[in-house]
C-alpha cells in the first residue's frame, strides 16, 4: 500500500521501519524532521508538509495527544483537507473519546474512511512487530488495512464498527496498567523496607499468582529500580488517566483507584519526572514509604 505515516516518536518510528521493510511504500512527516530523515536512509520519502504525507491509499498518525492530533487533522493544510476520497486515516494513538468521535464525524462527511486502532505494548514490542491492536470501525475499511495491521503487530482484535469504542477499550487498558504499576510499587516498598530480596519476590510473583506480561515486563524494572527512557512517559500516563476518568464520568461509573493513580502521576510530574517511564510510580511509592 502507499501509506502515509506521522509521528515518530519511540512508537511510531519502529513501526513505520516495519511498514518499509514489509514493502509498503511510506512517505513520513515528522515535526522534528531528523526523525523522519533518518528513515529516508530505509527507503522512506520525507515530506515537507502534514499534506505532503497524505496523498496514498491510508495515513497512519501515531501521536501523543489530542492536541498534536487535532492539529495534524484539523489545521491549516492538514489531513482533513489533504486526503483523498476514500483515503483511510488510522488513527493509532490513545485519544479522547470525544476526538476519535468528531474525527468520525469530520471523515465521513468528507467521504474519507477513519479507523481507531490504538495499540498495546513498548518500544520493543513495536520494533518486533508484536504490538496487540484494538481496532474499530467500517467493516470493508478494516478489511483494507488488514495488510498494514499484520505488518505492525500480532493479533488484531476488532471491537465494533464504531471507531471510538476502540479508544474506550485502551483507555481502560492503559487504566488496568497503571493500577498494576501501582500496585507493585507499593508492595515492593513493603518488601524493601522489610529486608526482603526484591528479586527474589519477584521470582515468587511471576512463578505463582501474576505471570501475565505486565508483570513480567515491568517488574524487573521495579525490582532492579531502572529508569527506562525509551518508554511511556508519566506525563501521558497522567493524560490517559485524565481522558478515562472523563469517559467515566460521561457514563457515571465510580473509578476511584483511577482517581487515585491520576493524583500520584500528578505528583510525578509536580516533581519533575514527567518524562520519565510510568513505572516511576513505584519510585513514589518508595520515597513514601521513607526509602
Amino acid at each position: 500500500m502507499d501509506v502515509g505515516f506521522i509521528g515518530l516518536g519511540h512508537m511510531g518510528t519502529p513501526m513505520a521501519r516495519n511498514l518499509l521493510k514489509a514493502g509498503h511504500r511510506l512517505t513520513v512527516y515528522n515535526r522534528t524532521r531528523s526523525k523522519a530523515e533518518a528513515l529516508a536512509r530505509e527507503g522512506a520519502q520525507v515530506a515537507d508538509r502534514v499534506a505532503d504525507a497524505c496523498k496514498g491509499d491510508a495515513l497512519i498518525t501515531m501521536l501523543a495527544d489530542d492536541a498534536a492530533v487535532e492539529s495534524v487533522v484539523f489545521g491549516d493544510g492538514g489531513a482533513l483537507s489533504a486526503l483523498r476520497l476514500d483515503a483511510i486515516h488510522i488513527s493509532m494513538s490513545t485519544i479522547s473519546i470525544a476526538l476519535s468521535d468528531r474525527l468520525a464525524e469530520a471523515h465521513g462527511k468528507a467521504g474519507q474512511g477513519y479507523l481507531a486502532a490504538p495499540v498495546f505494548g513498548r518500544p520493543e514490542a513495536a520494533a518486533a512487530a508484536k504490538l496487540f491492536i484494538v481496532a474499530a470501525g467500517a467493516d470493508a475499511t478494516l478489511k483494507a488495512c488488514y495488510p498494514l495491521f499484520d505488518t505492525l503487530g500480532q493479533e488484531t482484535f476488532v471491537i465494533s464498527t464504531k471507531p471510538s469504542e476502540a479508544n474506550l477499550v485502551k483507555l481502560s487498558g492503559n487504566f488496568l496498567i497503571a493500577s498494576v504499576l501501582e500496585s507493585l510499587g507499593e508492595a515492593f516498598a513493603l518488601v524493601r523496607k522489610s529486608g526482603i530480596d526484591p528479586h527474589r519476590y519477584l521470582n515468587i510473583l511471576t512463578s505463582t499468582l501474576f505471570s501475565a506480561p505486565v508483570y513480567r515486563t515491568y517488574g524487573p524494572i521495579i525490582a532492579d529500580e531502572k529508569k527506562p527512557t525509551d518508554g511511556f512517559k508519566m506525563s501521558l500516563g497522567l493524560k490517559d488517566m485524565r481522558l478515562v476518568l472523563a469517559a467515566a464520568d460521561a457514563r457515571a461509573v465510580p473509578m476511584p483507584v483511577a482517581s487515585l493513580v491520576r493524583d500520584h502521576f500528578i505528583e510525578g510530574v509536580a516533581r519533575g519526572e514527567g518524562d520519565a517511564d510510568w513505572s516511576g510510580l513505584a519510585r513514589l511509592a518508595a520515597r513514601r514509604a521513607g526509602l
